[in-house]
């Protein structure tokens, strides 16, 4: 049994160019991922001032892109958090979001997530005042597929530890209410799920009345911490026996969209593959597809500082190292290494709680 496979762009830090969106985006249509939305932390117009227009390039650029993932076969879709708008659901915040499902609508948006993920709430009735955005929007945007990040996303505490402690039966009022075509994104036990297991995706299936679709954070490395290390190993963790609990399995990217590609492709062999799948063949199997032998062989030899010791565990003569190592490749996976290296990736703590 196979699932619907896609990208969610939907990390905190540096955003990518049009160019990198638009290869990571033919490279994975090519192998078979189905839907791609468009919801980065760092574009301001799709969260805390999503009551403004993209301006004219970016609006244009996004246009483009849409036709682009339409011409690959791959449903384009944009993630809005129209911010807190939960708590003052009154008839201005209805304007102003009509006016972005406007636009959105001109853009070409086959699938609209409103994503209501990490936002504070202080309004009682949390789980029916979401429903009832989600109805609105639905009968106001052309879209044809509708999605909704919850605000608790996930089992991990950590959420309610941040936004305040989760409303009682706070999904299954969400799922009782919410249409049924609405699909529901979940990321696991935890935030950044180690493991996502079949029981797990069943139970919270049946609190939600229908199969979620799974936002996987892996290999995103955004954040203070992870922002210091290179995700690039294969999969491990899903096995494909949750295709028949879920809706669709979508992967958040890393902040490098050549690199990112790696562990992608590794994701579409653990489905195809079943119990046969073994993580670090596969690794090497799209490393190789994708960069070329040379590169693919020196990146596993070195997937121990890139990806384990990080920037704060390496030396500056390692980092050197490194550097010299990867600036004799012409490639563009090698560049994101070297920037990495320079440290033109890291997140802070301040771009998380401004973006």
């Amino acid at each position: 049994m196979t699932v619907e496979l896609g990208v969610i762009e939907g990390f905190y830090g540096p955003m990518w160019s049009w160019t990198e969106r638009r290869k990571l985006l033919k490279t994975l249509a090519r192998h078979g991922y189905g839907f791609y939305l468009y919801a980065p932390k760092a574009d301001p117009y799709l969260r805390r001032r999503w009551q403004e227009p993209h301006p004219a390039d970016e609006f244009a650029a996004l246009v483009a892109f849409a036709e682009l993932c339409n011409r690959e076969g791959v449903r384009f879709g944009v993630g809005l958090s129209p911010f807190e708008i939960f708590n003052q659901f009154d008839e201005n915040a209805r304007h102003a979001l009509a006016a972005k499902l406007k636009a959105l609508d001109r853009i070409g948006v086959q699938e609209l997530a409103i994503l209501f993920d990490d936002m504070h709430s202080s309004t009682p009735s949390l789980a029916s005042t979401q429903a009832e955005i989600m109805r609105w929007v639905k009968a106001h945007s052309d879209a044809t597929t509708f999605s909704i990040c919850p605000t608790y996303y996930s089992d991990d505490p950590v959420l309610d530890r941040v936004f305040g402690e989760r409303p009682t039966d706070y999904l299954e009022t969400l799922g009782a209410e919410l249409d049924k075509d609405v699909r529901v994104f979940w990321t696991g036990e935890e935030v950044c799920s180690r493991e996502i297991s079949s029981g797990h995706l069943k139970r919270v299936g049946d609190r939600l009345g229908r199969k979620p679709v799974l936002w996987d954070n892996y290999p995103v490395n955004d954040g203070d911490r992870m922002s210091r290390h290179l995700h690039l190993r294969a999969f491990t963790g899903r096995p494909a026996a949750n295709a028949a609990h879920l809706a669709g399995h979508a992967i958040n990217p890393a902040l490098q969209p050549t690199l990112t590609a790696i562990p992608a492709l590794t994701l579409l062999e653990s489905y195809r593959q079943g119990p046969d799948y073994q993580y670090g063949q596969a690794f090497h199997h799209a490393a190789r597809e994708l960069l070329g032998e040379a590169l693919a062989n020196q990146i596993q030899r070195d997937l121990l500082s890139l990806q384990d010791a990080g920037l704060g565990r390496l030396s500056d003569e390692r980092k050197q190292a490194l550097a010299h190592t990867y600036d004799a490749f012409d490639h563009p996976a090698a560049s994101e290494i070297m920037r990495w290296l320079a440290g033109d990736y890291l997140v802070t703590d301040e771009m998380v709680q401004t973006q």
